[in-house]
């Protein structure tokens, strides 16, 4: 039987907008009664337009947010971080990849102090210890000893994301979560930096939970595919399910609007401009 790393049962989270003079305010229903299961060394992908819940889902996962209710488990024990508070323990077990990796890299660190910082705060390595390791992760995603002792702004933006995404493993998570990690980088950039979270989940057996609103990359890396609507779930299946298969209007309203890149495709769309 497959290991579950991740699980998501029936999860709600709203939002109470204060009201005014002559109000009493409402409530905002970002999530809406979710459930999904992501098991061991696979890939979950989570689609949908700005605005259908996918990030905050996403901060409910890597444990930024709790819940309104319903219950978070990582690799089967419920998380509770109102009641239990978020213990070093289940923060190495959870890490994350954001858009724009300029904006989560401090300026001022070089970038061997950035990869060992995780190291410095959560656990007591020595070090040299803490340095080798970093040293080690960052040859891994394809960068050089060169690039240690040098500063964010030095790099291209396809280089930083390498480098967030290596201080995301240097606590060797079991979940990582990458909130549209591609989306900002050029389209030769995207197909590295896809290629590198491939790999590095085949080496280190990662699960990962992909954000995204681009199917092209999400039909190349996920397993799952989740399409959200509005805060709810309204398809979940497996990739090859769900892409030959749609069975939700939205579903089926998201894969039409999105352009094929077939040659064929292509060729049609050029026709159909030039007449």
């Amino acid at each position: 039987m497959s290991e579950v790393v991740l699980e998501g049962r029936n999860l709600v989270r709203d939002y109470h907008v204060g009201g005014g003079l002559f109000s009493s305010g409402r409530v905002v229903h970002a999530v809406k009664d979710v459930s999904f299961k992501v098991e061991k060394g696979k890939t979950l992908a989570i689609v949908g337009e700005s605005g259908c819940g996918k990030s905050t889902l996403a901060r409910i996962i890597t444990m930024i947010d709790a819940p309104t209710s319903g219950d978070l488990l990582i690799d089967g024990d419920k998380v509770d971080i109102v009641k239990d508070g978020l213990t070093p323990e289940m923060r190495r077990k959870v890490q994350i990849v954001f858009q724009n990796p300029y904006g989560s890299l401090n300026p001022r660190q070089k970038i061997g102090d950035v990869l060992g910082e995780p190291l410095l705060v959560n656990t007591a390595m020595p070090p040299a210890e803490r340095r080798d390791r970093a040293m080690q992760m960052l040859l891994k995603v394809g960068l050089g000893p060169e690039h240690f002792s040098r500063y964010p702004h030095m790099f291209s933006g396809g280089q930083r994301q390498r480098i967030a995404i290596a201080r995301a493993l240097m606590l060797n998570p079991r979940l990582l979560v990458l909130d549209e990690p591609v989306s900002a980088l050029d389209l030769s950039v995207q197909a590295q930096v896809l290629n590198l979270l491939a790999d590095l989940q085949d080496e280190f057996d990662l699960t990962y939970v992909f954000i995204s609103h681009d199917l092209s990359v999400v039909r190349y890396i996920a397993d799952d595919v989740m399409v959200m609507y509005f805060g709810e779930a309204v398809e979940y299946g497996s990739r090859e399910r769900v892409f030959s298969d749609p069975r939700h209007d939205y579903t089926k309203t998201l894969f039409a609007a999105t352009p094929r890149a077939d040659v064929e495709s292509i060729k049609a769309r050029l026709a159909r401009r030039a007449a």
